[in-house]
């Protein structure tokens, strides 16, 4: 009998990182793999990118909709629930020997939830992370103790994943996936770039990601106006800007945004890039603007600065390629000057990325070959205290 890993995906970002692996996994005849869809993925309104899983070969076992037309507080809990009673009936159906999960969104909390129930291990890719301005913090420990294996971007965050008490054995730094995709896939020319995107993108252009600050309350009107009257100002900049996820606010977010592109003739938006056309928006970009994990774990390995707004990536490891600002349009406009500043592109072209080599797919392959193909996994985990043998 063939293992059965399912995969959890909500995201595009998240399906982006995810898809090394799941390719590697799907060439050992052993798995079953099983990409299990749900969340934003779904969504007309953000680009049905269940559509990219598809279209890069991959079948999708099951579709499982939560989403409601609303990005509440109340609404999100209730996707959660919806999310858990979805996937109690798909692993109470199939039953997997393992859920491969990545990140800290509400979504994979829910999952994570049902299969602890179902008594299937978790392999979680990114604990020990820290994200003060956004309840993502809160999700991504809660996650860490739900999960058997844990994969890590960095040493720093091994180290905190095992003191949140889980065994030395289990948790392995592997890097970002993020850095082997740059490193792997075959990027567009700048000219086929545009054709993609049908844009003019000037020379200068900026990548704009901004997502709502989860731990704030009623604050995503009012900062993603800030950014927005910063970006119209330049005119001699084009902003290129992806949607919000589906986060509380997120739809605030991402109205105002439309409302910009109508009137503006340098700032465009997309629902979706899919990781392709993103990652090569990023290498050919001047500079990185928002408050996505991906101006702090990608936009280092282009050598490109990152104005990082605000505290929602708020005690994340960071390159020298990165500039830190309140959300505040002087604040952001000097930080669009420093990034801009022929003293400051030589300091990201050099500044070296904390977050790995790019080997990380093999790297979580290989324990997941090593561990469940031969049954060594153990569900009666012993907490693990610091200091003590």
């Amino acid at each position: 009998m063939k293992k059965i890993i399912s995969v959890l995906t909500a995201t595009r970002a998240e399906y982006g990182l995810l898809k090394p692996i799941i390719k590697k996994l799907k060439m050992i005849e052993a798995f079953d793999v099983r990409i299990v869809a749900t969340g934003a993925h779904l969504s007309p309104e953000f680009g049905l990118t269940y559509k990219e899983i598809e279209n890069d070969g991959f079948p999708i076992d099951e579709k499982i909709e939560i989403l409601l037309s609303s990005d509440t507080p109340c609404s999100i809990s209730k996707s959660m629930g919806l999310a858990m009673i979805g996937y109690a009936d798909y692993f109470a159906r199939v039953n997997p020997d393992l859920l491969l999960v990545l990140g800290d969104r509400y979504e994979t909390l829910a999952v994570a939830m049902a299969a602890m129930n179902q008594r299937i291990p978790i392999a979680h890719l990114y604990g020990g992370e820290t994200t003060e301005g956004a309840i993502d913090e809160s999700i991504r420990h809660a996650i860490t103790k739900l999960s058997y294996f844990h994969f890590t971007s960095t040493e720093k965050y091994r180290n905190r994943v095992i003191q949140l008490g889980e065994h030395p054995d289990r948790v392995f730094n592997v890097g970002a996936i993020g850095i082997e995709n740059i490193l792997n896939e075959e990027l567009f020319t700048r000219d086929e770039l545009r054709k993609e995107l049908n844009i003019k993108l000037g020379q200068t252009y900026a990548v704009v990601t901004y997502h709502p600050v989860t731990l704030e309350k009623n604050s995503s009107k009012y900062q993603i106006e800030v950014l927005l009257e910063a970006c119209k100002s330049y005119t001699n900049i084009d902003f290129v800007f992806t949607k919000s996820n589906a986060d509380a606010e997120g739809r605030i977010i991402n109205k105002m945004i439309y409302e910009y592109v109508s009137k503006y003739d340098n700032i465009y938006a997309f629902a979706s890039l899919g990781t392709k056309k993103y990652l090569s928006a990023l290498k050919y970009s001047s500079l990185v603007v928002g408050n996505s994990s991906s101006g702090l774990i990608e936009a280092p390995s282009f050598g490109i600065p990152t104005i990082n707004i605000g505290d929602r990536q708020k005690g994340r490891l960071q390159a020298d390629s990165i500039i830190n600002c309140k959300s505040d349009k002087d604040e952001i406009s000097k930080s669009i000057e420093l990034a801009l500043s022929d003293e400051f592109r030589i300091k990201a072209q050099n500044a070296k990325n904390p977050y790995g080599k790019g080997n990380t797919s093999d790297k979580v392959v290989k324990v997941l070959r090593d561990n469940v193909l031969v049954d060594k996994i153990n569900l009666k985990k012993a907490f693990y205290d610091l200091g003590v043998e």
